[in-house]
């Protein structure tokens, strides 16, 4: 299958390849097929594209639900000839084309890399292994002394997931002994030693791979060129890979972020701003695939591919655009974070990791979000949960309270950021079937522009 379905690619593609190919040579007239939406972007939908090129896709539906005996998936269906059929439908509607990732008239599949945007968005450390533990045993080790003297805070440190952004933080900590330290030296540290010793080393004795059972004590994939970007930094940001809602929040630098998460080496507000605006959530959705009803971003397909209003590193930071997205960022942040965290429970002696604020989460918030803008109940809204204490109590409250005071500083944001592309007329149809189109069309002929100017630089 070398030309035909690219590495990567999901099993299923094959069978849609298969069938291009009957098409092609004749030994059949048309063909439909189910998969997954995940056909639309990525490595799969290089398998569409084929398909476009031989023959043409003439019906699809490109994203409905799916529940069989408990299992809930969002699929695609495709129907696909030799190009001979004029009258094409998409999702039960006439059109004049389909495009690979299954949409009508604005072709996202043209979007190219930038060069721009390469060493920022990075995939997070995957460890390969039982490196991580609790905060309870994490505290043992920290507290512990080597006789090296030398401290265990060097090889053990915060670690986040998704579950930290789109839930409340886990207090789970990492041990980590960089990219190349020695096993002599890795071994100065007793405790965090004994711990991967005992756990990680029995399961990487098993491992096909020569690097990993050889090198036990080092993760899998440490990403160097993300520790070097994320180094210099006083907070990077971070975005779930895998997530309902397509949410960025700020890190600490010392927090190791694992795989399941995409930094970005970014520690202005500005960049924060564009990143968490509607403009770029929608190419997001456009550009990435989905893990059942949950949409994927990768740093490759959705990040590399999407044009700022300025190239990053080159922002125009004297520009009242570039002030006002900045302004409007900080204060969505700030509001966001005080409902998370609020300072007038903290006050009280409430902790982070209180029952009584197991609710306010990100998820729960953007449920509230989702459901007011659509007017209606999110489902799963849960109530503050009660506590012992009525001071307490009177202070909790549930996401939807907060929701309104959320739409307002998004809409701000957005606002802001259309305008520094020159598009507020756009304002008014956000959002909307036509709006959003729109919105997709300019992002795609920016992206084109940024990409002729990058090659005249070259």
């Amino acid at each position: 299958y070398e030309g035909r379905v690219p590495g990567g690619a999901d099993l299923v593609t094959y069978w849609f390849e298969k069938a291009r190919a009957q098409i092609a040579s004749g030994k059949a007239k048309r063909a439909g097929l189910l998969a997954t939406n995940s056909i639309r972007g990525g490595a799969n939908r290089e398998v569409l594209k084929r398909i476009n090129e031989s023959g043409d896709i003439f019906m699809a539906w490109s994203d409905r639900e799916w529940v069989l005996e408990g299992a809930a998936v969002r699929i695609s269906i495709v129907g696909f000839d030799r190009g001979n059929q004029d009258a094409k439908t998409l999702d039960g509607e006439t059109v004049t084309d389909i495009a690979p990732d299954l949409v009508a008239e604005v072709n996202a599949t043209t979007a190219k890399q930038l060069s721009e945007n390469r060493e920022i968005a990075f995939r997070g450390n995957q460890k390969g292994g039982a490196f991580d533990i609790d905060a309870l045993t994490a505290k043992k080790i920290l507290e512990a002394t080597n006789a090296s003297g030398l401290s265990n805070a060097d090889v053990v440190r915060p670690w986040w997931n998704g579950l930290d952004i789109t839930g409340r933080p886990r207090n789970m900590w990492l041990i980590d002994f960089g990219m190349s330290m020695t096993l002599d030296q890795a071994s100065l540290y007793e405790l965090p030693m004994q711990h991967v010793r005992t756990f990680v080393k029995p399961e990487r004795d098993l491992n096909n791979r020569i690097a990993y059972r050889e090198r036990w004590w080092i993760h899998n994939e440490t990403r160097p060129s993300m520790r070097a970007a994320l180094r210099p930094l006083s907070r990077y940001l971070a975005t779930p890979h895998v997530s309902k809602h397509r949410l960025v929040v700020w890190m600490l630098p010392e927090i190791i972020p694992d795989h399941q998460l995409i930094a970005f080496a970014r520690e202005d507000d500005y960049f924060f701003g564009v990143l968490h605006s509607y403009i770029h959530e929608s190419w997001s959705l456009r550009m990435g695939t989905s893990l059942e009803d949950r949409p994927r971003y990768t740093p490759t397909t959705t990040f590399e591919t999407f044009p700022f209003p300025w190239p990053p590193g080159q922002e125009d930071k004297a520009s009242p655009h570039h002030a006002a997205i900045s302004a409007a960022a900080a204060a969505l942040h700030a509001e966001r974070d005080a409902w998370l965290n609020p300072p007038e429970l903290l006050e009280l002696g409430v902790t982070p990791d209180s029952p009584a604020l197991k609710e306010r989460t990100l998820t729960n918030l953007y449920n509230a979000l989702a459901a007011l803008r659509s007017a209606a109940r999110p489902n799963g809204d849960s109530e503050a949960p009660a506590s012992s204490r009525p001071e307490v109590s009177k202070l909790v409250k549930p996401a939807r309270d907060f929701a309104p005071r959320l739409a307002v500083l998004h809409d701000a944001l957005d606002r802001a950021v259309l305008a520094a592309y020159g598009w507020d007329d756009l304002w008014g149809r956000l959002r909307t079937s036509a709006g959003n189109e729109e919105l997709l069309r300019r992002l795609l002929a920016r992206g084109r522009v940024a990409a002729r100017v990058a090659g005249l630089r070259l």
